[in-house]
């Protein structure tokens, strides 16, 4: 994948990890434009490349009665009002073959999410786009395995793809993130650490999904440690009312102290 081919991504010169980061879903185009606005701001303060992140829509929910979205091309409009407003490449995911032509319309970059990364239909839908395509790996997907996946966009005369690793599952309740498997990833595309979702506690009885948004930081860093190109990162200004995702969501009060501790961890990491 080359970066520079991305629109809009700026500070490709910066030697820095990229940043996918924003909102779980698109709740409102105030709330989106707020997020985007503060993250903007923090990534040119400190020269990172950011790519806003936000769901169109919310398929893989536990409960029928969970927040899906605000409805598909208002919530798609918003990500282009975004994109015109600071300037910066957007990236979305996909639930079905449809949404990949629809969402090409409105965004820089498709997303796979990790529980349809083996959907070759849907991988092939969103490399024929032309667009950027990040593929998650799989909670239940080893870190050789992701190659296959990779090799899907190839195929489809597509070299724009990474790869995004959110964590494995660790028993029914919780995410663990093997380290060793991003130099493995690596080999096959540029790799990003989703931070957040790799801190989920699935299948709880509630039906809401927990997370312990305390350990953010602890991994975050051991994925800068640990040479990953990117990192993934969903953030609220109010994640206890965030409808989607909040247990494990960035208060986007802590993301700047954050993004700098990582920054000059990537410095001492780099003068090795």
């Amino acid at each position: 994948m080359n970066l520079e081919q991305i629109p809009h991504i700026k500070h490709i010169d910066e030697d820095n990890f990229f940043l996918l980061a924003g909102p779980c879903a698109i709740e409102s185009e105030e709330m989106a434009l707020r997020i985007a606005e503060k993250v903007v701001n923090i990534t040119d303060k400190l020269g990172i490349p950011y790519i806003f992140k936000g769901s169109f829509k919310k398929a893989n929910r536990s409960r029928i009665d969970s927040f899906t979205g605000i409805g598909d091309e208002k919530a798609l409009k918003i990500l282009r009002k975004v994109a015109e407003t600071f300037k910066v490449p957007t990236v979305t995911d996909i639930h079905e073959v449809s949404d990949a032509k629809l969402a090409a319309e409105y965004v820089d970059v498709l997303q796979i999410p990790a529980f349809l990364v083996r959907q070759t239909d849907l991988v092939v839908a969103a490399a024929e786009t032309g667009k950027v395509v990040n593929l998650k790996k799989g909670q239940f997907m080893s870190p050789e395995s992701m190659q296959h996946a990779v090799k899907k966009v190839t195929d489809s005369h597509n070299e724009q793809v990474m790869i995004t690793d959110r964590g494995t599952m660790f028993g029914y309740q919780d995410m663990i993130v093997d380290f060793r498997g991003i130099p493995t990833m690596r080999q096959y595309a540029p790799t990003v650490l989703d931070v957040t979702h790799s801190l989920q506690q699935p299948n709880q009885s509630s039906g809401v999904t927990g997370g312990r948004p305390e350990m953010i930081e602890t991994i975050a860093r051991a994925g800068v440690v640990n040479h990953v190109d990117g990192l993934f990162i969903e953030t609220h200004f109010d994640p206890a009312n965030a409808k989607s995702d909040g247990a494990n969501m960035l208060d986007l009060k802590h993301l700047e102290k954050l993004l700098h501790n990582l920054v000059q961890i990537r410095k001492c990491v780099k003068a090795l």
